[in-house]
């Protein structure tokens, strides 16, 4: 029966959540891993429909290095962008489980305006692949909750573990990102996986240090890392704290333990890092240089670059005072935040706190280190999109640790308890409700204000697969939106380039193929008068915008003439001759 309730409150949190606050991707990370998914599932290779200048630049000039010596014929595409542009941008866990469910479920990827559910009065509403991942995603959030309840079982009690649990359970900042379409939540499983793994070499190393069973632990964390690494990049980080931990307390065969984890660790990434060397001649393609984004180069303007110039690309004084920039923010409002609720405050207050058990004293020192190297990884990974986004992002990394801050937070909230000497075990149970209560407030007030479903402005699938389906199969679209373009239009898409002349032009000029769909949306068409466009450089997007929105003129020489601004006011379509949008 307890089970049995369980499993009910469960599944009707989750009808209640998807009821009141599912809304349609507007990450565009997973908008990107989702377009790349199905390019897999339909066998069409790890490819990309939304096509990055910058990913053309690398993969170009390392072809044409490889063949240089070599006779090659006129036009030939060195870039793959005929053939379908290899993705440099996304590592290949996620998107490969992602096409692994499009193969299993019935995915509709048309935009449904008729269907119930789907849409309202002819109103698009929700999109269906959305749905399905979201409730994979959320699958993976009720995986979380069993790892934080056994973990913390295994370091202290039941009764810290069913507190932990509760809270994990009903944190809003999580089950926000199981309804984002990331990473995120996968990240969270293999991270309480390591935790499990060093647990078990912290025991182990104490009561076996010379056990097979102690190997294969070390073993285990080293694989894990890896995958979280081909998860997302940057929690390859964590290799450091892990490697750290093992000289520490991995038993008398300390050292030897350390290299086999970091021999899994490569083991599991380098098939991927060679792949990217032969594709692109860099080891992590697009995504090695995201700790120029913000600094060297201003928020995204080196992909959306044709023709950069990489000579000084890692300015160590410009990547130094972005990440000083960012480590200060994460501890003024991330940190405090981490959560969303009041226990990784009470966390952060317990740092002092000693612990008489070994476990929960290491496994701590573990999590610290853990923290330590996500910081880092956050502020210096840093990229444009997560500029415009909420705690809901991508580059938000310390939410990963969240579940085992709770556990530690709900210790300190215990020891308090224990201090506070109540005279009736009522009101022992009363405070812990309270507590709990309080730390569900903004999850009670997310479901209190139903949320819209669209995620417009900017997006809107029906217009976007409108414009796509008005677009030869071959023929190249450009826009703001690349990412939307690719996945809910399923054309292939380039973002909009730095500047509207000179790497506009070597799209035709230099890769082969023109652009001939231009679809600008309000993410571009509502920026600032003054600052964006009447003070902008005379080649920038933002005079162009001028031009061409303001003053109803298309600036000479450009050759896309025919606007169509569309009906749902989502953009404006600028084409190189007239097309037709069907409804």
């Amino acid at each position: 029966m307890r089970v049995a309730l369980v499993i009910l409150a469960v599944v009707g949190m989750g009808l209640l959540w998807d009821l009141r606050a599912l809304r349609d991707f507007s990450a565009p990370e997973a908008m990107d891993a989702a377009q790349v998914a199905r390019n897999l599932a339909q066998g069409k290779g790890y490819t990309t429909l939304f096509i990055r200048p910058f990913s053309l630049y690398l993969v170009q000039t390392h072809n044409e290095a490889r063949s240089a010596g070599s006779q090659s014929a006129p036009g030939t595409d060195f870039a793959h962008i005929q053939t379908g542009h290899p993705d440099l941008a996304n590592p290949p866990v996620y998107p490969t489980v992602l096409a692994g469910l499009m193969k299993l479920l019935p995915f509709n990827f048309n935009a449904e305006t008729s269907k119930p559910f789907w849409s309202d009065s002819g109103r698009f509403q929700r999109y269906q692949p959305e749905f399905l991942m979201d409730i994979f995603n959320e699958l993976l959030l009720m995986v979380v909750v069993v790892l934080t309840f056994l973990l913390a079982r295994k370091l202290f009690d039941s009764t810290v573990a069913w507190i932990s649990t509760v809270l994990v359970f009903g944190c809003a900042q999580l089950w926000q990102f199981s309804l984002s379409g990331l990473s995120t939540m996968m990240l969270i499983v293999l991270f309480l996986g390591l935790a499990w793994c060093i647990w078990r070499i912290e025991a182990l190393a104490r009561e076996t240090p010379g056990g097979g069973r102690l190997l294969g632990w070390v073993a285990a964390s080293g694989a894990l890392t890896g995958v979280g690494a081909l998860t997302r990049y940057s929690f390859g980080g964590l290799i450091i704290p892990v490697v750290v931990f093992l000289i520490l307390f991995g038993g008398p065969r300390r050292v030897p333990h350390a290299f086999v984890a970091l021999a899994a660790f490569l083991l599991v990434l380098m098939p991927w890092v060679i792949r990217n060397l032969a594709v692109s001649g860099t080891p992590f393609g697009t995504a090695g240089y995201a700790m120029a984004a913000g600094a060297t180069f201003p928020a995204t303007i080196l992909e959306r670059s044709a023709q950069p110039n990489l000579a000084s690309v890692f300015s160590p004084a410009a990547v130094l005072h972005k990440g000083l920039v960012n480590i200060r923010d994460i501890f003024e409002g991330g940190l405090p935040k981490l959560g969303g609720n009041w226990a990784s405050m009470l966390f952060l207050a317990g740092l002092l706190l000693g612990f008489r058990s070994m476990a929960p004293r290491r496994m701590r020192y573990f999590l610290l280190m853990s923290l330590g190297m996500l910081i880092i990884f956050q502020a210096f990974g840093r990229t444009g999109p997560a500029d415009e986004a909420t705690d809901v992002s991508a580059d938000n990394l310390i939410v990963l640790a969240a579940p085992l801050v709770f556990i530690y937070g709900v210790v300190i909230f215990q020891v308090f308890l224990e201090q506070m000497k109540l005279p009736l075990v009522q009101l022992h149970y009363a405070v812990i409700i309270l507590f709990v209560a309080l730390c569900w407030l903004p999850m009670v007030f997310t479901l209190l204000v139903k949320a819209s479903p669209l995620a417009f402005p900017p997006y809107y699938p029906p217009d976007i697969q409108q414009i796509s389906g008005a677009m030869g199969e071959n023929e190249l679209l450009m826009s703001d939106i690349p990412w939307a373009v690719a996945w809910y239009g399923r054309h292939e898409c380039v973002w909009l380039t730095a500047n509207a002349q000179d790497d506009f032009n070597a799209l035709s000029d230099t890769y082969l193929k023109p652009v001939q769909g231009l679809y600008l949306t309000t993410k571009t068409l509502d920026s600032k008068f003054y600052s964006d466009m009447a003070l902008a450089a005379p080649n920038s997007w933002g005079r162009f915008l001028l031009q061409a929105g303001a003053l109803n003129h298309i600036p000479p020489g450009f050759p896309l003439k025919n606007t169509t601004v569309l009906p749902s006011r989502s953009g404006m379509f600028l084409s190189d001759r007239q097309r037709q949008l069907s409804p």
